[in-house]
C-alpha cells in the first residue's frame, strides 16, 4: 500500500487514549520468543487485546535481537514502518536486547519511541506504558538482582501443545563475539519451585512438551524441595515425574557445563528427547582460544563420545562462526573436518559480525566479506548433506511424533519426531497434542513424510 508524503521533519503523532490492543513482535531466539509471549500474557492480564501481524494495533512492542550486525538500524527501519496513513501512529515501545544495549539512544535517534525497555525489566512494561500517557520518560534498562519472574502473571492455557521455558539467563563466559554478558547481564538461575510452578500451569493449560531455555541453560543450579543442592540434570528428573508431560527438551549448552550426570539423564529419563544441541562454532583450537570458548576440538569430541555412548541415537546439532578475526584456510579447513567427522543432523551457520563493545571487534586481521561468504556456502553445502542424510535414514522407519499444528492440506497434521525432525502425515482424527506412530515414506532437507501407522502411540 502506498503511504502519502509525509516531510521527514512532521512527525507523526500518537494518537491520544490508553492502548486497548497490542501487537509484540520478537525477532532472534527462543528465548525473544519466550519473553514476546510473557509481555503478550502481562498486557492481556492488563485488559488489553492482542492483534495480528499486520492488523493496526494501539500498541506495538518490538521484541529485539542484538546478535547479528545491524541489529539496531533494522530496528529504526522497523519503527519508520508503524507510521499510519492518515499520519497518526501506535504507542512503540523498543524491548530486548537492542533496547538494553541502546538505551536512551533509541528515543533520541527516533523521537517516535515511547518507551525503551530492556530484557530484565519488561516486567515493569505497564508501569511504562502509564508514564507515557502521563508524558514522562519511559526508559528502563535496570538489571536488577530480583528476579523479574516473579512480577509476571500466571500461565495462560497454550493454543499449541509445545511451550518454552526459561530457567536461566545471561552468561558468564565472555566469548569475545557475543553481546549477550552485557545485554542480558550475569548468569542467574531460577528457582526450581518457581521453575515447577510454571511447568505445571503449563501442562494444566493443554501443553504436552516443554524446551527449557536459557543463554547457558544446562549451566543451570538450584536446590530441589528439600533444600539440596541441584544441577541441571537433576531439575530434569524433577520435571520428568510431573503428569502429562510427555516430552523434554533444552538449548542452548555450553560443552563445558555438560556434566556426567546430565549426560547419564539422557540415558535414564525417558521424557528428554534424543537430541543435543551444542554449540562448538569452530573446529580450530587457534581459533576457540580467540573466542574465548574454554574448549578444545579434542574436549568437545570427547563429550560427544560420551554422550553417544549413552544415548546412541541422539541427534547432534550446533552452531558455527566463518570467519572469526584471524581464521586462516586451515582454520577452516579444520572446522570442515571437524562437521565431517561429527555429522550433525542439524545446525546454525553464521559469518562472523562484529558487534560493537566486544573484544573481537577491536581485533585485528578480519577477514574480508568475499572471503566469508565462500567459506559459508561451502559450511552450509556440507551441513545441508549432512541434514538431509539424517532424514533419509528415518526412511522405513516407524516414529512418534507429537503432533503440533495443522498443515495446508485437508486431514494433514505436522508433529515433531523425538530428534525434532518436522512429520507431514494424513491424520484428520487426530487431535493437536496427539502422539501417534507415523510410518516415514520419504525425506527432504526440511522435513519428512509419513502415514499413520494401524494403531495410536500410547
Amino acid at each position: 500500500m502506498n503511504r502519502p508524503f509525509m516531510p521527514k521533519h512532521i512527525p507523526a503523532t500518537r494518537r491520544p487514549g490508553a492502548p486497548a490492543t497490542f501487537h509484540v513482535k520478537s525477532f532472534g531466539c527462543q528465548m525473544n520468543v519466550y519473553d514476546g509471549e510473557r509481555m503478550a500474557e502481562m498486557l492481556g492480564a492488563q485488559g488489553m487485546t492482542p492483534t495480528g501481524e499486520g492488523v493496526d494495533a494501539d500498541l506495538v512492542v518490538l521484541n529485539t535481537c542484538h546478535i547479528r550486525e545491524k541489529a539496531a538500524e533494522k530496528v529504526y527501519s522497523d519503527i519508520g514502518r508503524l507510521r499510519r496513513d492518515d499520519g497518526t501512529r501506535p504507542m512503540i515501545a523498543v524491548a530486548g536486547c537492542v533496547a538494553q544495549a541502546e538505551g536512551g539512544e533509541i528515543s533520541r535517534r527516533a523521537p517516535s519511541v515511547d518507551i525503551v525497555v530492556g530484557p530484565q525489566s519488561y516486567h515493569n512494561l505497564p508501569e511504562l506504558i502509564g508514564k507515557t500517557l502521563r508524558g514522562e520518560s519511559a526508559v528502563d534498562t535496570d538489571m536488577p538482582l530480583a528476579s523479574k519472574f516473579g512480577a509476571l502473571p500466571g500461565r495462560p492455557k497454550q493454543a499449541r501443545p509445545t511451550a518454552f521455558l526459561t530457567i536461566q539467563e545471561g552468561c558468564d563466559k565472555f566469548c569475545t563475539y557475543c553481546v549477550v554478558p552485557y545485554t542480558r547481564g550475569a548468569e542467574i538461575s531460577r528457582p526450581q519451585s518457581a521453575i515447577m510452578d510454571e511447568a505445571k500451569a503449563l501442562l494444566d493449560g493443554g501443553v504436552r512438551e516443554i524446551t527449557l531455555l536459557g543463554q547457558n541453560v544446562n549451566a543451570w543450579t538450584g536446590e530441589d524441595a528439600a533444600g539440596r543442592a541441584q544441577g541441571f540434570d537433576g531439575l530434569i528428573r524433577a520435571l520428568a515425574d510431573l503428569p502429562g508431560l510427555a516430552r523434554i527438551r533444552y538449548t542452548t549448552s555450553h560443552p563445558n557445563d555438560m556434566t556426567d550426570g546430565l549426560i547419564a539423564a539422557h540415558a535414564q529419563v525417558d521424557k528428554l528427547m534424543p537430541f543435543l544441541h551444542l554449540p562448538v562454532q569452530s573446529g580450530s583450537n587457534a581459533i576457540l582460544k580467540a573466542m574465548n570458548r574454554n574448549h578444545t576440538v579434542e574436549s568437545y569430541l570427547a563429550i560427544l563420545d560420551k554422550v553417544r555412548a549413552a544415548r546412541p541415537d541422539i541427534a547432534l546439532s550446533g552452531d558455527f562462526i566463518v570467519g572469526f578475526p584471524g581464521e586462516t584456510d586451515a582454520d577452516f579447513e579444520a572446522t570442515m573436518a571437524l562437521v565431517d567427522q561429527v555429522r550433525y543432523s542439524m545446525a546454525y551457520s553464521f559469518k562472523y559480525s562484529p558487534r560493537p563493545g566486544t573484544p573481537a571487534a577491536d581485533m585485528g586481521r578480519q577477514v574480508p566479506m568475499e572471503v566469508m561468504d565462500e567459506r559459508l556456502q561451502r559450511l552450509q553445502a556440507a551441513l545441508n548433506a549432512h541434514q538431509v542424510e539424517f532424514n533419509t535414514a528415518a526412511v522405513g522407519r516407524r516414529v512418534p511424533i507429537l503432533l503440533e499444528r495443522m498443515g495446508r492440506f485437508p486431514g494433514q497434521r505436522i508433529g515433531k519426531t523425538p530428534w525434532l525432525q518436522s512429520v507431514h502425515v494424513i491424520a484428520p482424527d487426530a487431535a493437536l497434542g496427539d502422539m501417534i506412530d507415523v510410518d516415514i515414506l520419504s525425506a527432504g532437507p526440511n522435513s519428512l513424510a509419513g502415514e499413520l501407522a494401524e494403531r495410536k502411540a500410547a
